[in-house]
């Protein structure tokens, strides 16, 4: 696919500054931005935003909440520009464009059971909805999340999971030492478990491609149609404008047509082999 970088529209990053950095785990921080013009940025659950450390580069990051006005995201260290943001303390400007994408189904799935799954960071692009079930819980009938990690020094927002309320909460990790009292296994094993009703339920799925694989499967197996089995899609998202097409999946742009897809839509591409 060949672009004309003069036809690209101008999107200059707008300015936010850094207000708060938490550490998550040994590579993973949370960083809230507030923005320097006073216009907030309003995010659904599920959008992401292009996140620029100046004089370094830009990064698809999820938005894991617009708490009261200021951005949040989770961001794991994995390279220069990632690494950058992380370690920006308070008061440091970074650039934000967008929001990007669509949304989980939040609003559509209320009177229905929802079954909430994440996989290692995968819990950030899902923290937005499961802040927006938890405040809007009436509308909505039994609601689990179902979490796994790679160790229990890889969990995220531990102080916000003990607080959750009428919330089946349900946690494992691949592998853990001598002090940890919680279950040890894969992610997708918590399904068979959880309490929901197939035929009124609505599930949203994030992590890694396999344990969405293998997660969508357990949900299936359990009664869940494919059309109520919704995934968000991490792919090389360069510019989220849909013009430079490395996010391409078959016939669909991630950054434009995602990331949040219905598992009937996503899973004959994801059938053919290196799409």
């Amino acid at each position: 696919m060949t672009v004309d970088a003069e036809a690209l529209p101008a999107a200059p990053p707008r300015p936010f500054r850094v207000l708060r950095r938490r550490r998550e785990t040994h590579d993973t921080w949370t960083i809230e931005l507030e923005p320097m013009d006073g216009e907030p940025l309003v995010c659904e659950p599920g959008q992401f935003t292009m996140l620029y450390a100046f004089g370094i580069g830009e990064v698809p990051i999820s938005v894991a909440g617009d708490d009261g006005g200021r951005l949040v995201h989770t961001v794991r260290a994995v390279g220069a520009v990632s690494e950058a943001i992380c370690g920006s303390r308070r008061g440091t400007t970074l650039g934000v464009r967008g929001p990007f994408g669509n949304a989980w189904p939040v609003v559509e799935a209320a009177g229905r059971d929802v079954v909430i799954v994440a996989g290692g960071i995968g819990l950030a692009p899902l923290r937005g909805a499961l802040r927006h079930v938890v405040a809007h819980r009436s509308d909505y009938g039994r609601v689990a999340l179902l979490y796994g990690s790679r160790t229990p020094g890889d969990l995220l927002y531990r102080r916000e999971l003990q607080q959750l309320d009428r919330i089946a909460l349900d946690v494992t990790v691949d592998s853990a030492g001598g002090g940890w009292r919680g279950k040890v296994g894969v992610v997708p094993k918590l399904v068979g478990s959880a309490l929901f009703d197939p035929a009124k339920s609505t599930a949203l799925v994030c992590g890694p491609e396999i344990m969405i694989h293998y997660t969508v499967q357990a949900l299936l197996a359990r009664g869940l149609p494919a059309e109520q089995i919704h995934v968000s899609m991490e792919r090389n998202m360069r510019c989220g404008l849909g013009h430079c097409g490395h996010c391409q999946l078959g016939p669909t742009l991630i950054c434009l047509d995602g990331p949040v897809y219905r598992w009937s839509e996503v899973e004959p591409l994801l059938a053919v082999r290196e799409l």
